[in-house]
């Protein structure tokens, strides 16, 4: 077989490239392990605080708002109400701009609910990364030791292949198991904000048809 001229600097310098990314993906791996750990603590954290409106309540809540009398009465029932403090934080913004005309009134309704947004997708950021790169760097870190391991099989260094093989294993399962407890996290946290947006939303719209009477 001829070999390609040049064909040897190239396969060296990937060969180069393809190890010295072995370090920077078990540095990650571990960094993802460590954030997967305490995001599910901070779930359960959240879990034990959440708050949880029964259909009932956010009936009455609703009719309470619309049905108010004067700006006042609804700063009292969002201040007395079981809501979280971000969303009476909205609500009070945007009954205190009551002033406003109707239309300015809703675009800052609006532009306040998609700043919670915002946020929200923010926090979802860091889960969704480790969901997608961990078992990718997990995967990286089996392929990249396994070179060199073959390499010393063939040369007959059992040692040099079986410590290439324990690498690759625990880099599989920390990549593996970092990526799905970040899933885990990131479909409950996505349901917890969708429930909290529309509830935002819901409240929202209730605040405004009682200013726009």
């Amino acid at each position: 077989m001829v070999a390609i001229p040049g064909s040897e600097f190239l396969t060296a310098a990937l060969n180069v490239v393809s190890q010295s990314l072995q370090i920077p993906v078990i540095i990650f791996l571990l960094i993802f392990a460590v954030f997967a750990v305490f995001a599910f603590g901070g779930l359960i954290s959240d879990y034990k605080t959440r708050i949880k409106l029964t259909r009932d309540y956010k009936e009455k809540l609703i009719f309470s708002l619309v049905n108010a009398n004067g700006v006042g009465e609804l700063t009292n029932i969002v201040n007395d109400s079981k809501i979280y403090d971000n969303q009476k934080e909205v609500l009070l913004k945007i009954i205190n701009a009551h002033s406003l005309s109707g239309e300015s009134r809703e675009a800052w309704a609006l532009n306040l609910i998609e700043e919670e947004e915002v946020e929200m997708a923010k926090s979802l950021e860091k889960v969704d990364i480790v969901t997608r790169i961990g078992p990718t760097l997990g995967l990286m870190g089996t392929l990249i030791p396994m070179g060199p391991g073959l390499a010393a099989l063939g040369a007959g260094d059992v040692t040099t292949l079986a410590n290439a093989i324990i690498v690759a294993f625990d880099t599989t399962v920390v990549g593996i198991g970092s990526g799905a407890v970040a899933y885990v996290i990131s479909k409950v946290r996505r349901r917890w904000y969708e429930e909290y947006s529309s509830n935002l939303q819901l409240f929202v719209n209730a605040v405004l048809e009682n200013l726009a009477e």
